[in-house]
């Protein structure tokens, strides 16, 4: 059995000294696990009452164990090793984390980048199958990615239907469509249960099992979570997280996910998605930071961050001010995040099932792919990047200058949010312009891949509090790519999508400031040494 273990002090232990004994005594805990959805008020019960299957996906989806078996070993007697998974957001998140955790191979192929979809395709094809993970059926990007793929396959003569893999939710438009295409396997998931909450159902389970992770194991160790959880005692770890999520007061809203030993591999990226799209909106929320355990936001002690680290079950920590240490195994951990963010949303007085904001940058992306518009002028040009923003520019000529400008804008309160829309495996290294910009800031930094963040942290970009500040990267493919069937491509895609974003970004009155690369290679070395300069003159003016 994993261990769970949890740790807290300053604002983190006094929120739960504040909250803890009336969420004893109002038996939330037990209230959740019996799906009473007036837990979070009248406007949220309609929405509430059909998004809490989570709480008992573990057991619910105890009968996919035998069908997600009996399909990974046929698939491997037909030659099939490699599963790549076309899913956005928590359907493409849970998966990464469950199977990098268990250290099998999953293609993650949550892009709509060209030159990302076009490595997927190339490698080992005839050795390949695909899950396509949607839970409404109608995501444009998978629907984009199952098309190109079932091209490649027919066109390397392999037979498509037998590669091609749905999850989906009963009766959406894409489990009709693949029965009757005759795809090789639809799994249907517990339509009662949000997507990003959905680490449990067949989202999270089927690519994993099928890539070779023990799914009955996670399962069970999900169970004893529940159970744990499932209690109104002062020692509910998932109680005392939760306070420490949304009860701190004054609200410390920068909640700084620092992975410092854990043995989960990209846990903190998935407990993002989960957060931020819970709790942004409203005008409230807190903001995931997912940085690393020396990073300039764990040890600058601003009084709106709070540092939750990911620790190994027998570490000896000694926590910081403001900070709070948390163990156990993956799917104790997935538990207890999905029920802590649940107890967040009602502190915050929020409903954590909802995500209000995020199809307004969808909206956008589609009417510029309908109306095709020319690209709006760059301000300048400096060297590999086309540079565009607002007034706040000024008289700025360089990227440097740009940047710097940007950064003006920010307050004692903001958070600055890097968005890069390319290929986020070819030129993973630019994450690495986060740190720099937070230790040059003094303000948490959020670095997310472009489109998949749009339905996840999109949501508290746009519904959460206004203090954010936006840099956006996109950079021109080596070759564009045509999406069968469609009347755009790839590359059209993936720039209407950047563009609708930072339409309706600017439409909230955020900051915004658009770096195109027209070289990739080039532009990112150019970006990167621009960064560099700005966190080296802010180091000189510190000293």
């Amino acid at each position: 059995m994993s261990t769970l273990s949890y740790d807290a002090t300053g604002a983190a232990q006094q929120a739960l000294e504040q909250h803890l004994p009336a969420l004893v005594e109002d038996r939330i805990a037990t209230r959740i696990f019996a799906k009473d959805h007036t837990l979070w008020g009248p406007d949220a019960e309609s929405e509430s009452a059909v998004r809490l299957g989570w709480v008992e996906a573990a057991s619910v989806s105890q009968p996919l164990v035998k069908d997600i078996l009996e399909l990974r070993d046929a698939l491997r007697a037909e030659g099939v090793s490699r599963i790549v998974l076309c899913g956005m957001g928590g359907s493409s998140l849970a998966p990464e984390v469950i199977a990098g955790t268990a250290g099998v191979e999953l293609t993650v192929l949550d892009s709509t980048d060209p030159d990302q979809v076009r490595a997927a395709l190339a490698d080992r094809l005839a050795e390949t199958a695909i899950v396509v993970s949607s839970k409404s059926g109608s995501t444009l990007e998978t629907d984009s990615q199952r098309r190109i793929f079932e091209q490649a396959f027919t066109e390397a003569g392999v037979d498509a239907k037998s590669r091609i893999i749905i999850v989906t939710d009963p009766d959406s438009p894409l489990d009709k469509a693949s029965r009757e295409a005759g795809y090789r396997a639809v799994f249907n998931a517990d339509p009662n249960v949000g997507g990003r909450y959905s680490a449990l159902t067949a989202f999270g389970l089927v690519p994993s099992g099928l890539a070779g992770v023990d799914v009955q194991a996670f399962l069970d160790e999900a169970e004893e979570a529940a159970e744990i959880l499932n209690d109104d005692a002062p020692e509910n770890i998932g109680l005392a997280l939760g306070t420490a999520l949304g009860g701190t007061s004054p609200l410390r809203n920068k909640i700084v996910i620092a992975e410092d030993g854990s043995g989960i591999v990209g846990f903190a990226d998935w407990a993002e998605q989960l957060i931020a799209e819970s709790t942004g909106k409203l005008g409230t929320g807190v903001l995931p930071v997912v940085a690393g355990p020396h990073a300039a936001e764990v040890t600058a002690g601003a009084p709106d961050v709070l540092v939750v680290r990911l620790v190994a079950a027998d570490a000896d920590v000694e926590l910081g001010d403001n900070q709070v240490a948390i163990a156990g195994g993956l799917a104790m951990q997935m538990m207890v995040w999905e029920f802590a963010t649940a107890v967040a949303g009602r502190l915050l007085g929020i409903n954590p099932f909802d995500q209000p904001d995020v199809e307004a940058a969808k909206v956008a992306a589609r009417g510029l792919l309908d109306a095709q518009p020319e690209p709006t002028p760059a301000a300048f040009v400096d060297g590999a990047i086309e540079v565009r923003g607002g007034d706040w520019l000024g008289d700025a000529a360089t990227a440097e200058g740009a940047v710097k400008a940007l950064l003006g804008t920010l307050a004692e309160d903001s958070y600055l949010s890097v968005q890069a829309y390319f290929d986020r495996l070819a030129f993973a290294g630019l994450e690495g312009i986060r740190d720099e910009l937070a230790a040059a800031t003094g303000r948490p930094v959020t670095f997310g891949w472009g489109p998949r963040f749009l339905h996840s942290t999109g949501q508290f970009h746009k519904g959460g509090p206004a203090i954010g500040v936006f840099l956006q990267v996109t950079a021109a493919p080596a070759e564009d790519l045509g999406i069968p069937d469609r009347p755009f491509t790839f590359g059209e895609l993936i720039s209407a999508q950047a563009a609708g974003d930072a339409q309706v970004l600017g439409e909230h009155g955020r900051p915004v400031l658009r770096l195109h690369l027209t070289d990739r290679a080039a532009g990112v070395a150019q970006l990167q040494d621009v960064v560099a300069a700005l966190s080296t003159r802010a180091s000189a003016t510190e000293s």
